[in-house]
């Protein structure tokens, strides 16, 4: 019989934010002594930010860790919607932290991610943390998306995307996103979900079904063993 993710299930945010921000802080803990640096990726989105709020107070060589984007949407760094400022405000209080953005101003999103999987210097991450949508996407990866079956098959480290536009997408249907390869080849995968309406979505996923319909099925499979994270 196949792995299948198992959920792990928390009695609240915060008890969420607090457990898993002391493993993320082991993992890259280990890697900055054993390999001089540590990078995480992560995304976007209200569900992670008390993690990465707890992660950035802990103790950490952070001048040797990089935080970097899964995905974003489309603008610039001053749009009340960029990934990267959330992330940044998040972990403000991890004041050494190499953060480092996708967005590149007055190029597409596809001529950014050419540019970005030329440079060759995206690095590899000791840990990515996954979100996920109602409507079963996750990173940039949404349904029926243009560019999605380029993301999922891809080797290299990122991709453009455009979405069909939907309510949880918002007007920025222009995307880059991490692809499927490149996410699943950190040591850990980490997925936070939150609410009853998202645990629904999670265990829909789970049963058989296109990838195409509910992306996040694509990591599911890819990666069994997956931690799956969830609070009410």
């Amino acid at each position: 019989m196949a792995l299948e993710p198992a959920m792990t299930a928390f009695t609240s945010r915060e008890a969420l934010a607090m457990r898993i921000s002391a493993l993320i802080a082991t993992e890259l803990d280990r890697g900055a002594r054993l390999n001089g640096s540590a990078a995480i990726a992560v995304s976007g989105g209200t569900t992670p930010k008390p993690l990465y709020e707890a992660l950035a107070e802990r103790d950490l060589p952070w001048g040797r860790i990089a935080v970097a984007l899964i995905d974003e949407r489309w603008v610039p760094p001053d749009h009340p919607r960029s990934n990267e400022t959330f992330v940044r405000n998040a972990f403000a209080a991890a004041t050494c932290a190499r953060i480092s953005g996708l967005y590149q101003d007055g190029v597409s999103a596809e001529k950014a991610a050419g540019r970005i999987c030329a440079a060759g210097d995206r690095p590899a991450f000791n840990v990515v943390v996954l979100g996920m949508g109602e409507d079963g996407h996750t990173a940039s990866w949404f349904p029926q998306a243009q560019g999605l079956a380029n993301a999922l098959r891809s080797d290299k480290p990122v991709c453009a995307v455009t979405a069909r536009r939907s309510e949880a997408t918002g007007d920025e249907v222009e995307r880059i996103t991490m692809s499927l390869s490149a996410i699943a080849k950190a040591p850990l995968v980490i997925l936070t979900i939150a609410g009853g309406e998202k645990r629904a979505a999670f265990e829909a996923a789970m049963a058989d079904g296109p990838v195409e319909d509910m992306p996040v099925r694509a990591i599911l499979r890819a990666r069994p063993d997956l931690l799956v994270c969830w609070a009410p």
